[in-house]
């Protein structure tokens, strides 16, 4: 006799179906294949001992498992309940005619109850588009999918919650809902009102923040650079749902949305140590995991110190600065990542911290000062649309009553140019100014002839990279923007070469 369960597994963001094939019939011995690892390898035992602490028997006979499709290796815990069920059904201990509409996943304890799994978010989208008629997960990790819509997602936490929905029994008190009291807008703690002094960095915080930009902050010890970077957040645009799904789905393939309701609101803002290793940032490892720079996808990727991290892992981010996503090839796997995000870095502009300040006597020799700027390569450089040196706020700035400009009243600001943005490209698979390429960066970058002969001199002066001079036609595309203009203008290009710093040679003219 045979019975199909449906569970699902995740390569990268992406969900397969994995069944279940149940088969009962003469002789002795359990066998389980498929491409097991030995997390699933152990679900056996798991399994008939939680179905014997609830009464029910393991067949006398012979029983074998098969996780199809074959050729994906199964890893993880989280095809127990899928396998108890296969188990019950085949041997009709149990009238269970919903088994097969169902995609369920969960750990079982040797007691019977359900223990948390990940994935769940893109798992639920997944059995949506494959027409199952709902999805069983553990009570927590049912409450991350939420928000998905046209399926019914059941959060359970024993083996008698899982039979009770296969019966068909009226099991409403285990859907998990939509809640209608969630906050459309998230709160940020870090507000730019707090912010003393700084009205250049600000501003190039802002026009980062409105065109996708990336952004170097270069600036003495104290002088704001992470404060100013962690109230970036607070003046970004609401994801859109399809941005909050994509973010959502790699915080729930890592665990890190287990227990929370519904999608992401808030964009994420990643924060990696310098002495982070390769695998953590990019990704990878024995299960392909996200890293940082997925994490931080339709987010914030913030480097303190950036000089501080070692070349390998700065070479390794020009790729995905590039190209908006990461790939992991390994000899057994090849995974896909998204990694949109803005890269905001920061730095002191010397080993002591006070080069180029009129209030500290710096220590360095110019040697030094070179080789510590020189940790950060041209071609990383290059991928940075700004670099805006951050003096050090004065006395009177410190001192002075009243609050300065809300996050609220800059982002009203950046929405506004972000949607001129979204009306721009909206047949051209891209949403911000920095993503635009050669053919779009001549279609909505056109510049007169004055503006042409203007941009040759600053070429041949400051012998300016093409990727550098494509960096200051998209910064001048934004702040257009923000002013609400059409065509740019040659104030809008003088402001974007303001923000180019360290092409000048010295940045801190």
């Amino acid at each position: 006799m045979l019975c199909k369960t449906y569970c699902a597994t995740c390569i990268g963001i992406t969900a397969v179906t994995v069944t279940v094939e149940v088969d009962l019939s003469n002789g002795i011995g359990i066998h389980l294949v498929g491409l097991p690892d030995n997390a699933v390898k152990e679900s056996l035992l798991r399994v008939t001992t939680a179905l014997s602490t609830y009464g029910y028997r393991i067949p006398g006979r012979k029983l074998v498992f098969n996780l199809a499709p074959a050729d994906i290796r199964k890893e993880g815990s989280s095809y127990d309940l899928a396998i108890a069920i296969g188990l019950l059904a085949v041997s009709e201990q149990v009238y269970l005619p919903g088994s097969s509409q169902y995609t369920m996943l969960g750990e079982l304890s040797l007691d019977g109850r359900i223990r948390n799994v990940t994935g769940a978010l893109p798992i639920a989208e997944h059995a949506k588009e494959m027409g199952f008629k709902g999805c069983i997960f553990p009570k927590e990790s049912a409450l991350e999918a939420a928000d998905v819509e046209g399926i019914n997602i059941y959060g359970v936490s024993t083996l008698n919650d899982v039979l009770e929905i296969l019966r068909e029994e009226n099991c409403d008190h285990l859907l998990v809902v939509r809640d209608p009291q969630k906050s459309d807008r998230p709160h940020y703690s870090e507000d730019f009102k707090h912010v003393k002094g700084q009205r250049l960095a600000k501003r190039g915080l802002e026009i980062a923040a409105a065109g996708g930009h990336n952004l170097l902050l270069v600036g003495t010890p104290g002088s704001g650079k992470t404060f100013m970077a962690s109230c970036l957040p607070s003046i970004l645009p609401q994801m859109s749902r399809d941005e909050s799904i994509e973010t959502s789905k790699i915080y729930s393939i890592t665990g890190n949305r287990t227990g929370k309701r519904g999608l992401m609101l808030e964009r994420p803002f990643r924060s990696p140590h310098h002495s982070a290793s390769l695998v953590s940032l990019i990704g990878g490892g024995q299960n392909a995991s996200p890293g940082e720079v997925s994490l931080a996808h339709n987010g914030i990727l913030y480097l303190d110190e950036i000089a501080q991290f070692s070349k390998t892992i700065l070479d390794a981010l020009r790729q995905p600065l590039e190209d908006g996503k990461v790939t992991i090839s390994r000899a057994r796997y090849k995974v896909e990542y998204p990694a949109s995000f803005m890269l905001i870095a920061s730095m002191n502009p010397c080993p002591c911290g006070y080069f180029g300040d009129d209030s500290h006597k710096c220590t360095c020799t110019q040697s030094a000062v070179l080789r510590y700027m020189s940790r950060i390569s041209g071609p990383m450089l290059d991928r940075l649309d700004m670099h805006i040196f951050v003096k050090a706020v004065s006395g009177d700035d410190l001192i002075a009553e009243g609050e300065e400009e809300s996050s609220e009243a800059i982002a009203k600001r950046v929405m506004a140019a972000r949607q001129i943005q979204y009306e721009r490209f909206k047949n051209e698979g891209i949403f911000t100014n920095s993503q635009m390429n050669v053919r779009q960066l001549n279609t909505y970058c056109k510049v007169s002839t004055e503006q042409k002969r203007f941009l040759r001199d600053v070429i041949h002066r400051l012998n300016l990279s093409a990727r550098s001079y494509s960096r200051i036609l998209k910064l001048s595309r934004t702040i257009a923007d923000i002013d609400g203009d059409n065509f740019i203008s040659l104030q809008h290009i003088s402001e974007a070469i303001q923000f180019r710093n360290l092409d000048r040679g010295n940045f801190y003219d």
